[in-house]
């Protein structure tokens, strides 16, 4: 009970990082929990996002978990609220005022320039989730089965029309025979 009020500033701080996705909070939200609180460790972290990222609905639900590690079903209320109301009612507020702003000459302007610092912000996510997804820490064969999976992914997602289920049953898949 004692970290709920920690947790519902962290993750509503948190939520306000998402410009670009969950991945652009990620950084901010592995220095939080991990280095900061100490709620979770790395390897943690990078288990519980993984798990939101493959799951069903908002991947950012797992903050939900996060709660629950941290302090119980309470705990996973609180995150999920604070992660998500504030940035839903700012979505709301925003786009009432930008629908006004129509023909403000700056407007196509300042879209332009968020659409780059989204995308530097969700790549700034995904290196940070690589280094602790991707690691050597546990072996090299560990490290290298990783970064070729992850390699042969991306690959395979960039070049075809390969639906994602199929990389995320085969990791499931490598996981269960080469990574236990």
């Amino acid at each position: 009970m004692d970290q709920i009020p920690a947790l519902i500033r962290v993750f509503a701080y948190l939520s306000l990082l998402t410009i670009g996705g969950g991945m652009a909070a990620f950084p901010e939200m592995k220095v939080q929990l991990v280095d900061v609180h100490h709620w979770l460790t790395d390897e943690q972290l990078t288990h519980v996002y993984s798990t939101g990222q493959m799951s069903p609905g908002p991947n950012m639900m797992m903050v939900a978990e996060v709660g629950q590690l941290v302090s119980g079903p309470l705990g996973a209320l609180v995150c999920a609220l604070a992660f998500f109301v504030p940035t839903g009612i700012l979505t709301f507020l925003v786009g009432r005022i930008w629908k006004r702003l129509v023909n403000w000459p700056w407007r196509d302007s300042i879209q332009k320039g968020l659409g780059p610092v989204a995308i530097g912000l969700a790549v700034g996510g995904l290196i940070t989730f690589g280094k602790s997804a991707i690691t050597f820490a546990n072996g090299p064969l560990y490290g290298w089965i990783t970064l070729a999976v992850g390699f042969l992914t991306f690959i395979a997602c960039v070049r075809t029309k390969i639906n994602p289920v199929v990389f995320i049953l085969g990791g499931a898949v490598v996981g269960l025979i080469a990574l236990r």
